[in-house]
């Protein structure tokens, strides 16, 4: 027996498996190798919202975000959670990868194109949703769908057997032929909200592609398999109500901001959410690089992982949180401009939503690996409702900082629902969630252990 990083309760010491506590032994370097790719990606992706807001301004620059959001928020519609049942077949049957590879791509393009079929006859029949920008435009964000739903898809195929790295550069690969692309035609007068859009979009291929060429090279291809497809969709169904939740608690603010207050004040919104979006990349990358641990790991084993996670998570995250607050007129009206002074508020509001998005994201997908995506739903759900009550509420009024307001609040309640929620599934106490003291010593041995290893 040996007790947790609390010190609280013993925890039973199974017996290793040596190729997984190989693998677990690399977690550190994988997460800070992760985290670094997730860093790297919000600086290069902030100098592309810097580009695109320094020379379009505040409306051309909500115009930009307002295409990404439809594109992105289609997307997870039409995914229909298949990526998670992707993720959790390829790490428990390794046998059956190269036939999820296949689905995959078939269910990428089936569903793709239902999805932006979907949302073009809802522009035609409700022009309000599409904005107030160029319809043309909405038609070509439109069909890059099914390549950024394969891209989720073989995403999580690829790192359910550990290859961060190639999802990492393929991650990465969009940012930065983005930021590229848009640097030197701003440099050249050329920037406008086509050529914004197009670059975007050429960025999204080159990450699909990465990913079809390491699969193909590494896992391969197999035939069709309809049996594992029903399975999929069977186990997609349970988790694609939640992941359409968290997505519209994600992004459904900037649609209602760009359909009810216009592009200009989706632009001032957009540069908040830009900085807010760093408090995301800590727990989403020890999500990543947990998840094919969670999905081989028991119920308690499972249990223990995401209490130590969560505690650790939320003390590297609040401070963050705290910086963006005081920094907050730098970062929006230093960096982007007089213009954005709009974008102060907002920031600092949405940072107040750490906590929350912490455990929504780590509990979310802790309890997903783990076969119970409909508790992940429930706290979603919860969310969701408090989104769109607020938002419907706040945005006419306040704008972007009412839609600041109305998330907030949402992932800080979803928050407290899925603490709740994991605590009587899993059987453990709520109060292991609250990080102590004991959690920062350990933080400070793990740093120390790191800087002894690498001394000669």
């Amino acid at each position: 027996m040996r007790q947790s990083i609390s010190g609280r309760h013993p925890v039973s010491e199974p017996t290793p498996d040596p190729e997984i506590t190989g693998r677990r032994s690399s977690f550190l370097r994988s997460a800070v190798g992760t985290f670094g790719t997730n860093l790297a990606v919000a600086i290069i992706s902030l100098v592309n919202v810097l580009i695109v807001a320094r020379s379009l301004g505040a409306a051309g620059r909500g115009e930009v975000a307002f295409l990404i959001t439809i594109a992105s928020l289609a997307a997870f519609f039409g995914a229909t959670g298949v990526q998670d049942a992707t993720g959790n077949i390829g790490g428990s049957e390794p046998g059956l990868r190269p036939r999820l590879a296949t689905n995959a791509v078939v269910f990428a393009v089936i569903f793709g194109a239902i999805v932006a079929l979907v949302i073009a006859a809802l522009v035609i029949a409700f022009p309000a949703v599409g904005g107030d920008g160029s319809r043309v435009l909405v038609w070509i964000t439109l069909a890059c769908i099914p390549a950024i739903i394969l891209r989720w898809y073989l995403n999580f195929l690829v790192q359910s057997d550990y290859h961060f790295a190639i999802t990492n550069a393929a991650w990465l690969a969009g940012p930065v032929t983005t930021a590229i692309t848009n640097g030197t035609l701003a440099v050249t007068g050329q920037l406008s909200v086509t050529t914004a859009i197009a670059a975007w979009i050429g960025g999204q291929f080159l990450g699909t592609s990465l990913l079809v060429w390491f699969v193909a090279r590494r896992i391969g291809f197999g035939r069709p398999d309809a049996r594992l497809a029903r399975r999929s969709l069977a186990f997609g169904a349970k988790t694609h109500v939640g992941h359409t939740l968290e997505i519209g608690n994600y992004r459904l603010d900037q649609w209602f901001i760009g359909s009810i207050s216009g592009s200009r004040e989706l632009g001032l919104y957009s540069v908040a959410v830009a900085w807010a979006e760093v408090l995301f990349y800590l727990p989403g990358v020890l999500v990543m690089i947990q998840r094919p641990d969670l999905v081989r790991a028991d119920p308690q084993e499972a249990a223990r992982l995401v209490q130590r996670l969560l505690r650790v998570t939320i003390l590297l995250a609040l401070p963050l949180a705290a910086l963006l607050v005081i920094a907050a007129p730098f970062l929006c009206t230093t960096v982007f401009g007089d213009e954005f002074a709009g974008s102060v508020a907002d920031l600092r509001v949405l940072a107040l939503g750490v906590v929350g998005i912490t455990f929504m994201a780590l509990i979310g997908a802790a309890l997903t690996a783990q076969r119970k995506p409909m508790l992940t739903t429930a706290a979603a759900a919860c969310a969701f409702v408090l989104t769109i009550a607020l938002a419907v509420a706040l945005i006419p009024p306040l704008g972007g900082l009412g839609a600041a307001i109305a998330t907030s609040v949402a992932w800080t309640g979803g928050g407290i629902v899925i603490a709740i929620i994991f605590s009587r599934a899993m059987r453990t106490d709520i109060g292991d969630l609250v990080p102590t003291a004991a959690d920062i010593r350990w933080i400070r041995s793990q740093l120390a252990g790191r800087i002894r290893d690498r001394r000669p």
